[in-house]
């Protein structure tokens, strides 16, 4: 592939996660991802095969894919669930866009969320494991893993910067830095943390 080729699929990728994030998957055509890459259509075909493959190539190109595969899952279990808590906050801070197309697809249920997890879940199950592990070493105290781990994952994906939110909301938007160290607190703070 040619530097023009490489430059012209990511355009069209971009192109994608914004209308996607937007508009949603299905309310969102070819046409209008190659307008606003400025692309012919037949490039979506040449490059992914279609529309449900140029999906899939956002989380390829976009998600933190090799930053997961190099997580060391021998962490302490409060280093591995402080790591986690840390890189979701800044992964949904840096790229609101794929947050958006995410919890769309979950919401809806698609089929795509397939596609998602493939990339998604070893993250979340370096969290289990580092629950998991913490309450058997006394680290953590809670019932349920099941509920703990959901409390947590939903406690960094709640989606806070909508408008629906705005009316109960009376503070500026936290720093990155800021919301780390509150979600932290809350986090650990919800498990029971005892340091050893």
């Amino acid at each position: 592939m040619t530097t023009g080729d490489a430059d012209i699929k990511v355009r069209i990728l971009l192109a994608a996660k914004k209308l996607f994030a937007q508009y949603g998957f299905e309310r969102t055509t070819v046409r209008q991802i190659c307008e606003e890459a400025g692309a012919n259509v037949a490039l979506v075909s040449y490059h992914f095969g279609g529309k449900e493959n140029m999906f899939g190539a956002l989380f390829e190109q976009f998600f933190p894919n090799d930053q997961i595969a190099g997580v060391d899952p021998s962490l302490s279990p409060a280093e591995g669930v402080k790591l986690i808590i840390r890189e979701v906050t800044r992964f949904r801070y840096s790229d609101r866009q794929l947050i958006n197309i995410i919890q769309q697809e979950i919401i809806m249920n698609t089929d795509r969320i397939k596609k998602i997890r493939k990339h998604v879940m070893p993250m979340w199950k370096l969290l289990r494991h580092w629950l998991k592990e913490g309450e058997e070493q006394g680290m953590f105290h809670f019932r349920s893993l099941d509920t703990a781990l959901m409390s947590v994952v939903g406690t960094l994906l709640f989606h806070r910067h909508t408008e629906y939110w705005a009316i109960l909301l009376e503070e500026e938007h936290p720093s990155l830095e800021t919301t780390i160290e509150d979600l932290t607190a809350f986090i650990m703070g919800g498990l029971h943390f005892k340091e050893q």
